[in-house]
């Protein structure tokens, strides 16, 4: 029996993420000589590897998570 992943579509809004926030992610992804390299080897990897929901989840849990967690310098 097939186990029927859990639909995580939907819902109140619980984390925002502002426009400057999300262009400078995007800066770090495709123009940081150092940092682009990485996250889209580890993009390409996450993207290949799961299905939409399952990446789904993992942004929901990074998120939290880095919420959770104090900066480090």
């Amino acid at each position: 029996m097939a186990i029927q992943p859990a639909d995580l579509t939907g819902g109140e809004s619980v984390y925002c993420v502002n426009q400057q926030q999300l262009e400078r992610a995007f800066e770090l992804a495709d123009a940081n000589p150092e940092s682009g390299p990485k996250i889209r080897k580890a993009l390409a990897d996450i993207e290949h590897g799961l299905s939409r929901n399952e990446r789904a989840a993992l942004a929901f849990v990074l998120i939290d998570r880095l919420l959770k967690t104090p900066a480090s310098k």
